[in-house]
């Protein structure tokens, strides 16, 4: 008998007085808390209560994953006002809600069959006893978003797991297994997928009838944390020092999260969900939270329009690289162990062994990690097929090439390849800077051509920007993005121009680095406060890893384009490196020096000798405040991401943001160049600007407002309204 009908949630009686809630949001894939599934959830826990036959509860899903957590597009709503007013409606939502179901007066069984992350898990945690498929993950992944479980987590997880357990799963984020689950005790069963069901029923029964006290199961979760004064401290002083130390200044939400569990530890269940909620409502109000989210909400937006274009151009089939070499290797790698076949083609037996190396390296690595068999890593190396000839190209349906960056060598082989390959097959380059129009110029079928921009290392990096030249059809880039999506990248679609997006962001950002070193500014400084700032590395050592070889081929294509900008008439400190030999990483010293550490990996060090080198190229010894050298470093990259969106180069002002997280590692708490100068405010921006700009001296052009720009500073507009 039907107890309670909704397009979220249906309640359904068996016979013998269990009923089952489930959980299938209509005309939605998966199962989240919108509005919609709150309300519903409240009204079909007020229905089992008044139904005086029910004498137990079994939660399941409808879809293959259990709940995925509350819906972020609807977190504006949740979100939205003062600190206090959010505090209030979050507890609201757990006291009439969460609260009322976990005090039915009868027993109740959560049967995770798939994804429980979030309000998914917190839900699984209100029930009395959870029973999980062997298949599922679990976890409270909050802290990714800038904010802290807000629907209990912190109150019921440290009760059901205990409190070091909770702190791991809290602060990490971490999905965890169902092994791990039941070891730590955050499950009560693990079972077969096609088991899931009988055994919660089970569970329940085994409640019914006596045989488990599931009130005392519920009291534990509702009472105070079962530890002294001494371990409480020992446990949440000594992980909030290490936390802390891990999450660094910008993501405060992992030790929130702990201070929260900490003050709540001596509380009952209702007073401790207070101080949830009021920690919650505080992360929500920051600017890393804000940020977080919206680069969440861009990410959907990029999936869809994705996966749309795909759906149009149908699946890769096969697939195959020109070039081995390191990056070839990792095209063909990432390729392969998604799942596409390749071949990959050099004109030389070295490059396929280069290639071959590269592709067998990566996965040795993880089958040390136990994350894949022998025989699973055979089966990939199987998925490529090396080759000196063009065989087999015929039945291929892309293209990538992927030698050296000259543009005669790559007209050379771009032509002859495509009298290799079928008249529908799509030809792509991974270039970094060349313009795509240029390198379509021999081809008979321009429209069957685009770039297709890998970063380095190509397993590691998510962005693939794929470029459109004039010629460029739809049909091209659709697929293009099919096969980039397959190798489980983010591609981007942009338009044609030196750099393309990403590296012609970059130039500026190199240019401003180049000029606070002629201006007297040490290098290493500079590195330091930018890694402060929340970049990965500062910029001489990120030029070190790129390769100064690399960036200065780089940096003069891109002068060719963008003369006014980014030509320098003053002698750079990369040009003292490369005239030095100095590459970077590669050849063991650039701006640093290279050593081995233990496991193998380059270790930085500061090399006496570079002060020397770079002595004559260094003009004045400016004193410079940290804020000041910050903004000279991240004002030219800013402009030059406006200047990209007014051009037409990137479709909106999300793709730039996101291209800059995924291709260059720009700080994701910032949300991206352009979520960075709203959060100044576009006006104090300009100002800086101008200000900067009149120190600068050669480099002043970098500086420039745009008069679009000036405009918006003027109306007080913003790039994300």
């Amino acid at each position: 008998t039907m107890i309670y009908s909704g397009k979220a949630i249906t309640v359904q009686a068996t016979d013998d007085g269990i009923a089952e809630l489930c959980f299938d949001l209509q005309d939605e894939s998966v199962n989240k808390f919108n509005a919609q599934t709150l309300d519903e959830l409240r009204e079909a826990t007020a229905a089992i209560a008044s139904d005086k036959s029910v004498k137990g509860v079994i939660v399941t899903s409808g879809k293959p994953v259990f709940i995925v957590g509350a819906d972020i597009m609807e977190f504006g709503a949740l979100f939205g006002g003062a600190e206090d007013a959010v505090a209030e409606k979050i507890l609201g939502i757990n006291t009439t809600i969460f609260n009322a179901f976990e005090d039915l007066p009868v027993p109740t069984v959560a049967a995770i069959n798939g994804i429980a992350l979030g309000g998914g898990f917190e839900m699984a945690l209100v029930c009395d006893y959870r029973v999980m498929s062997e298949t599922a993950k679990i976890g409270l992944p909050e802290i990714k978003l800038g904010i802290i479980p807000g629907y209990g987590g912190t109150t019921r997880l440290p009760r059901v797991i205990g409190a070091d357990n909770a702190i791991e799963w809290i602060a990490s984020g971490k999905e965890q297994r169902a092994e791990p689950a039941l070891h730590c005790g955050a499950v009560d069963a693990v079972v077969a997928p096609d088991m899931l069901r009988d055994a919660a029923l089970s569970l329940v029964q085994q409640c019914i009838d006596g045989k488990l006290d599931y009130e005392a199961k519920r009291r534990e979760k509702q009472a105070p944390l079962q530890l002294n004064q001494i371990e409480a401290s020992m446990v949440f002083e000594t992980s909030k020092a290490f936390v802390a130390g891990q999450a660094g200044p910008h993501y405060p939400a992992p030790v929130t999260a702990i201070k929260v569990m900490q003050k709540a530890a001596g509380m009952g269940r209702d007073d401790a969900l207070r101080e949830e909620a009021q920690g919650i409502a505080k992360m929500a109000g920051t600017l890393t939270a804000k940020n977080l989210v919206g680069l969440f909400i861009g990410d959907q937006v990029l999936a869809k329009s994705g996966k749309a274009l795909a759906k149009k151009a149908g699946k890769v089939e096969r697939a195959a690289v020109l070039g081995a070499g390191i990056m070839g290797g990792g095209i063909a790698y990432q390729s392969a162990f998604k799942g596409t076949p390749i071949i990959m083609k050099d004109i030389a037996q070295a490059g396929i062994d280069l290639g071959l190396s590269e592709a067998s390296k990566l996965l040795s690595k993880l089958v040390d990690r136990g994350r894949m068999s022998v025989a699973e890593m055979a089966g990939v190396l199987n998925k490529i097929q090396p080759t000196l000839s063009y065989d087999g190209f015929e039945n291929v349906d892309i293209v990538v090439e992927a030698v050296v960056e000259n543009p005669n060598v790559k007209h050379a082989v771009l032509a002859e390849t495509e009298s290799k390959i079928r008249d529908d097959a799509i030809l792509a380059s991974n270039t970094s800077t060349i313009s795509i129009t240029h390198l379509a110029e021999p081809l008979k079928r321009p429209e069957n051509f685009c770039g297709m921009h890998f970063f380095n290392p190509v397993h590691k990096m998510p962005l693939v920007e794929i470029i459109r030249g004039e010629k460029t059809g739809d049909e091209a880039v659709a697929k293009t993005v099919a096969y980039a999506l397959a190798m489980g990248k983010k591609p981007i679609v942009v338009n044609d121009c030196p750099g393309f997006l990403v590296n012609r962001i970059l130039m500026p950002y190199f240019g401003a680095f180049m000029g606070l070193v002629h201006r007297g500014v040490d290098f290493a400084r500079i590195d330091k406060l930018m890694e402060r700032f929340g970049w990965p590395m500062g910029p001489a050592y990120l030029a070190d890893v790129v390769g100064i070889d690399t960036g200065v081929h780089a940096g003069a294509v891109m002068a060719d384009g963008f003369p006014d900008r980014m030509k320098y008439d003053f002698k750079t400190s990369h040009d003292v490196m490369f005239e030095n030999e100095r590459y970077g990483q590669k050849n063991g010293r650039g701006y640093y020096k290279y050593e081995q550490d233990k496991k193998g990996r380059p270790k930085k060090l500061i090399d006496d000798e570079v002060a020397a080198l770079l002595a004559p190229v260094i003009e004045g010894k400016e004193e410079l405040d940290d804020a000041a050298i910050v903004d000279a470093m991240m004002i030219p990259m800013c402009l030059e991401a406006v200047r990209c969106l007014e051009d037409g180069i990137a479709g909106s002002a999300t793709d730039v943001d996101l291209a800059l997280i995924y291709g260059i590692g720009f700080p994701p708490f910032r949300g991206g160049a352009l979520h960075y100068m709203d959060d100044l405010g576009i006006d104090r921006f300009v100002a800086r600007a101008d200000e900067l700009g009149a120190a600068a001296g050669p480099l002043r052009p970098l500086y420039q407002p745009t008069e679009k720009l000036r405009e918006m500073a003027a109306s007080g507009a913003a790039f994300f309204g």
